[in-house]
């Protein structure tokens, strides 16, 4: 990501993060449009869900400027998710609806600059928690 880039996603998150029960009500919703079977793997409260979910991005949208800071927590959530039975083609389905889901929050604000840098800060967040599952997998297979 260019700092650019980075600065986009923080100061569009900056604009979403205000309402961040209403974007996460937002973002579920669509979610399980978008793939109804996903809404088995949440078995807990909803809302502390969302909270969960805001708090994340939050961390991963403040850290962007020192991937190093994050990188431990974010293959920590990686491997916790496959754990809950995420699997990699959820990571698609996930990314486009959080595209999704700041377009419409943000209205006009979400310009296809802003778009791109979400869509590259989403596969720098989808690829690093991957990884880490990728790694769990193999090394509880060879165990």
């Amino acid at each position: 990501m260019t700092p650019y880039q980075i600065a986009l996603v923080q100061e569009s998150f900056a604009a979403v993060a205000p309402d961040p029960e209403g974007a996460a009500t937002l973002f579920y919703g669509k979610l399980f449009t978008a793939d109804p079977s996903l809404r088995s793997l949440f078995r807990g409260d909803m809302k502390e869900q969302g909270r969960k979910l805001m708090g994340t991005i939050a961390l991963v949208v403040a850290g962007l400027t020192r991937l190093d800071t994050i990188i431990a927590a974010v293959e920590q959530l990686g491997r916790r998710h496959a754990d809950y039975g995420v699997r990699d083609a959820h990571y698609h389905v996930v990314g486009e609806t959080l595209i999704d889901t700041l377009a419409e929050a943000l209205g006009p604000r979400f310009t296809s600059e802003v778009r791109e840098a979400w869509a590259a800060a989403y596969a720098v967040l989808a690829t690093t928690m991957m990884a880490a599952a990728a790694r769990r997998h193999c090394a509880t297979a060879t165990a």
